[in-house]
């Protein structure tokens, strides 16, 4: 349903919590966002935590089966006298690609906004729906003309 497609994504995820330090992604270099994946019944779910970011902010994309999904949150205005004593939350671009796989209905992408999470729901394809297949009578008659 759904393939890794940037090893270092991951590599740059796992520094950042190694060495604590948040970084400003940019347009060029953008930071990952992280998601949760799973299969719902006929549907698959991808969940991105994207706290502060407003909806507007949000571009989805799909092309080839390759999903895009960018933000960008800004920082808060704190004025002209306020001097930061801590600063943690990390801010600028965010971008999460994956390829996803040909069992499901890119057509139909379901993205829905809410507390700072969003969800991308994609109806499983028809094709890759398990189906019965009926044994019917032909079959030996076809054989009979085979034999002839």
């Amino acid at each position: 349903m759904l393939v890794r497609s940037e090893p270092f994504t991951e590599v740059n995820r796992l520094a950042q919590q190694l060495f604590g330090a948040p970084s400003t992604g940019t347009w060029s270099r953008p930071t990952a966002m992280p998601a949760d994946a799973y299969r719902n019944g006929d549907e698959f779910v991808i969940v991105f935590d994207l706290p502060g970011v407003d909806k507007d902010a949000i571009d989805i994309d799909i092309e080839r089966n390759v999903l895009t999904v960018r933000a960008e949150r800004r920082p808060i205005d704190l004025g002209e006298q306020a001097q930061a004593a801590l600063t943690e939350r990390p801010f600028g671009v965010f971008s999460r690609q994956m390829l996803l796989g040909e069992a499901l209905d890119t057509d139909r992408i379901d993205a829905t906004y809410q507390n700072g999470v969003l969800a991308l729901r994609i109806p499983i394809a028809e094709k890759a729906k398990p189906r019965k297949i009926t044994v019917g009578g032909h079959a030996e008659q076809e054989h009979k003309v085979l034999d002839s």
